[in-house]
């Protein structure tokens, strides 16, 4: 007599549209894409209202902060064009974390959303952060490995990315 398990039986769970497993899998960026949207939003409003941030020169300033990092950065260039203008790099950062963070909340254009938060933590990474040792101590390369899985898949759940499509192929003159 042989015994075996059965392996093809799935279990559905709650919504009945899949296994516990799919359900796991549909919903599993969605903690790291809200970690890193409330992140970058606060972030940005940070900047927007720290007034000794939006500064060229002084205690706490960009223009200082970027001067200090200079010889120590892996692209000193980058630092010499944000030192052209302090103020106006800072409100740059700050206007693309805020758009960045709400683009992955809301869900809208995910990809796009996750692509500028990736290259604002690699600017950051390759200016501020690269002389950090060891490299783990820095978060800005962590905070860039954490947006290439939402640059990969997108936002595909709770987010207009989502639902616009769906309206779109439902049509919305289809009244009878």
């Amino acid at each position: 007599m042989t015994h075996s398990l059965r392996t093809d039986m799935r279990t559905s769970y709650l919504d009945r549209r899949g296994t516990w497993r799919d359900t796991a899998g549909r919903y599993a960026l969605l903690p790291l894409r809200l970690f890193l949207g409330v992140t970058f939003v606060y972030a940005g409003l940070d900047k927007l209202t720290d007034s000794a941030f939006m500064r060229a020169a002084g205690p706490g300033s960009l223009g200082d902060t970027m001067r200090a990092v200079r010889g120590s950065s892996a692209i000193p260039a980058l630092v010499d064009l944000a030192l052209k203008n302090p103020v106006g790099f800072g409100y740059a950062i700050a206007l693309g974390e805020l758009a960045v963070g709400i683009g992955i909340l809301l869900g809208v254009l995910g990809r796009l959303a996750a692509l500028g938060g990736a290259l604002i933590s690699l600017s950051l990474w390759l200016t501020v952060s690269w002389a950090t040792t060891p490299y783990y101590y820095g978060n800005d390369l962590a905070y860039l490995m954490a947006w290439i899985p939402l640059v990969l898949a997108g936002t595909p759940v709770f987010s207009l990315d989502a639902v616009l499509p769906r309206r779109r192929r439902r049509g919305f003159g289809n009244y009878r």
